[in-house]
């Protein structure tokens, strides 16, 4: 038998990727996760999975033979995602020595491996492609990815297998709660209104006005889609970067999840202006601890993306986040 690993299985998009493979009719499904902090479980409790491992282990028996010719594909999402963290030595042991462990395997066993990077290799970058001058990381996470981005690169001409890495942008959707500070800021806004009445952003700040800083926010949904047409497509590999490719200002996620809100009680939508004239949205002092560190703008350049043949549209900011505003009101 054959199985799809998935490192990371209980976490947001790691979840969420099990989920769409579910959806496909695929159960031989091996999670992998470190559930130390076993918060994170209640994600795969609707999953069918055939097995699960903690991460440890599971790179012992990976290095043993264990699962020598047993393995259709390796979808690899663990990693430790917190950008505030600052135990180098934890994150590049647990991001990126992790990543080429597993990265030789699937070469010496010629298996598919689809992994995430992420938009934080950017850093203060302005502009968003797939290319080394542009990638300039402001912490020790978007090295750790970075990184691993380089070891890929030169392996590329040679494999034996497919190679393909995403560079997630802002993804938000169902299954992030866990994530606590980390989660995306449509879940906090909206944990924001429901407790408050109001959602809070920070100022302007870096020549940008109120609310106006602006990201390439993507739903999960689209993630999924996008790593499972690569798992479909063997051949195609590459570094990729998995954003809408289009920045919007974080007003727009805040005035998207008050509207929301406001329609699942039967009201009407209001417009930004109305938003701040009735206290809904307010606007608090940017952090001094995020000055100088803080991607005030970005925005995927998914032209490579899209020479793939990958051409569905990615949902907007309006139409994602009302989606799963209805999730977390069903969800509450």
């Amino acid at each position: 038998m054959s199985y799809f690993i998935v490192t990371g299985a209980a976490g947001f998009i790691g979840a969420n990727l099990v989920k769409g493979l579910n959806e496909r009719g695929i159960t031989d499904i091996i999670a992998v996760d470190n559930l130390t902090r076993a918060d994170k479980f209640p994600n795969l409790v609707d999953c069918e999975i055939a097995d699960y491992f903690d991460k440890n282990e599971f790179v012992e028996l990976l290095a043993a033979g264990h699962f020598d010719g047993s393995i259709e594909a390796m979808l690899h999402q663990g990693a430790c995602s917190d950008t505030m963290e600052t135990d180098g030595r934890y994150m590049m042991e647990n991001n990126y020595r992790y990543s080429i462990a597993l990265l030789d395997h699937c070469q010496e066993e010629e298996i598919p491996l689809i992994y995430a990077s992420s938009a934080a290799v950017y850093g203060a970058s302005s502009t968003f492609k797939e290319e080394r001058g542009f990638e300039k990381p402001l912490n020790v996470y978007g090295y750790s990815k970075f990184l691993f981005d380089q070891i890929v690169r030169r392996r590329m001409q040679d494999a034996s297998a497919q190679i393909a890495g995403f560079r997630y942008f802002n993804v938000y959707g169902p299954l992030e709660s866990h994530k606590g500070r980390m989660a995306s800021v449509a879940f906090h806004n909206f944990n924001q209104f429901r407790a408050q009445g109001k959602v809070k952003l920070f100022e302007g700040h870096a020549g940008y006005a109120n609310g106006m800083q602006s990201r390439d926010f993507v739903s999960v949904e689209d993630v999924v889609a996008v790593n499972l047409f690569f798992l479909e497509h063997p051949d195609i590999s590459g570094i990729y970067n998995l954003g809408t490719g289009r920045a919007q200002p974080f007003n727009d996620v805040a005035r998207a999840v008050i509207n929301s809100c406001r329609q699942a009680e039967g009201k009407s939508a209001l417009t930004l202006e109305e938003c701040i004239a009735q206290g809904l949205l307010e606007y608090i002092p940017f952090p001094d601890a995020l000055k100088g560190k803080y991607q005030s703008y970005t925005q995927a350049d998914v032209s490579n993306l899209r020479e793939t043949g990958y051409g569905a549209p990615f949902l907007t900011v309006e139409q994602g986040v009302a989606r799963y505003v209805q999730h977390l009101l069903k969800a509450a």
